[in-house]
């Protein structure tokens, strides 16, 4: 499955409306028992920049990461449900109680299609803990939601990406692949059950016709798999390379490697399936339950000019190489899809120097999507004083 995005798609004009929010309201979600925010600030115009400033603590990331559920998966820290919750109301009396488990977050947003009114949480009424989504009122899916408005992030906890573990790697690679292809999500679900089972049925010594069958399965998916993958990566590199440069931040290359994904380049995918279909079958004859495929890929990502492996770079320029990324799958979802993310930037600003700080306003600038940045230093943003929309959060509230 390709993420090249439609010809129609590409020739986007730069001039097309901003991607807003509007307002934003929260309901024992994290530390908010409630909260209600409505956009623009007075003095501002549609779109300006979101600046979060407060201390530690106050609850800054927890707005972003409000925002970040609005689109498919677990959000910018890859929670559990049941963190959301906001589990203590305090009383007039001085005393305590734990509210019902719910918690809900709603949005309108402005799109290039019109306003919407998007929600997501979780409610008493769903004894299985599933989150709900809701669009205009309605119910409806993350994926839905996804294709009316994109929302993506840069985290502290994403600067160690570079030297962590492959399947982080893998991880950030699909979210990325997600937000032009939705149903890479569910390819990656089936995909991870098949493999499970394929585990199991050769572990307890289940007949070869039912592995076969399954392996064939993965074949197939995991090429899907591994083919967006690569597709991502390599219009990612072109995008960094083509805008960066122009705004400080280093050029990069990615690439996808390993799990059979080089033959991609040169086999047709019928012919790679069959191949790692052959390859499965050989190391199950040697009592391995290992397989080629997408969960053996590796992320590469060069920093072009320096010529260095990303993972052998100093901490500020990995952190610079992973601006330049999200910057340029924003680009590229801005300029394919004509659907450029709301982009939420936590704690960033800070760990940049002047001159890559005012690099970063200056390219966020070109995006039609709002930009939302956290800090503890109202400072650091001096820059966008005359234009951003400035919060100061604390202990939960926000003004």
């Amino acid at each position: 499955m390709s993420v090249e995005g439609s010809d129609e798609a590409s020739q986007a004009e730069p001039s097309q409306p901003k991607v807003t929010v509007r307002s934003l309201r929260l309901t024992r979600f994290r530390n908010y028992d409630s909260l209600h925010v409505d956009l623009p600030l007075p003095g501002t115009t549609d779109g300006a920049p979101v600046i979060l400033h407060g201390p530690n603590g106050a609850g800054k990331t927890n707005l972003l990461e409000a925002l970040s559920l609005l689109s498919p998966g677990r959000g910018l820290r890859r929670a559990a449900r049941g963190d959301f919750l906001h589990y203590t109301t305090h009383q007039p009396d001085g005393t305590s109680q734990t509210p019902p488990p719910i918690w809900a977050i709603s949005a309108h947003i402005d799109t290039a299609h019109g306003r919407l009114r998007a929600g997501t949480g979780l409610s008493a009424d769903k004894p299985d803990g599933a989150r709900l989504f809701a669009l205009d009122g309605a119910k409806s899916t993350a994926s839905q939601l996804a294709s009316h408005f994109a929302i993506s992030w840069l985290t502290p906890q994403m600067d160690g990406l570079f030297i962590g573990s492959p399947s982080g790697r893998r991880r950030f690679v699909d979210r990325l692949v997600i937000a032009f292809d939705p149903a890479h999500s569910a390819r990656l679900s089936r995909y991870e059950k098949c493999y499970r089972e394929r585990q199991k049925l050769i572990q307890t010594g289940a007949e070869a016709g039912w592995i076969e069958a399954l392996e064939t399965q993965l074949g197939e998916i995991g090429v899907a798999i591994m083919a967006a993958r690569a597709s991502l990566v390599r219009m990612l590199s072109e995008a960094a390379y083509q805008g960066d440069e122009a705004f400080g931040f280093p050029r990069l290359h990615m690439a996808m490697r390993g799990g059979g994904s080089e033959w991609l380049d040169h086999e047709p995918a019928a012919v790679v399936e069959d191949k790692i279909k052959q390859d499965a079958a050989q190391k199950r004859a040697r009592g391995e339950v290992t397989m080629l495929g997408p969960q053996a890929q590796e992320l590469e990502t060069i920093h072009l000019d320096k010529h260095q492996p990303a993972h052998l770079a100093s901490t500020g320029e990995q952190k610079a190489l992973m601006i330049a990324a999200i910057l340029a799958h924003a680009r590229l979802q801005q300029s394919r899809l004509a659907r450029p993310p709301v982009l939420l930037l936590d704690d960033v600003a800070a760990h940049l120097d002047e001159t890559r700080r005012a690099c970063l306003f200056a390219a966020t600038a070109e995006l039609q999507g709002q930009v939302w940045y956290s800090g503890t230093d109202k400072h650091s943003f001096a820059k966008l004083a005359q234009i951003g929309q400035f919060f100061h959060v604390e202990d939960g509230k926000i003004r």
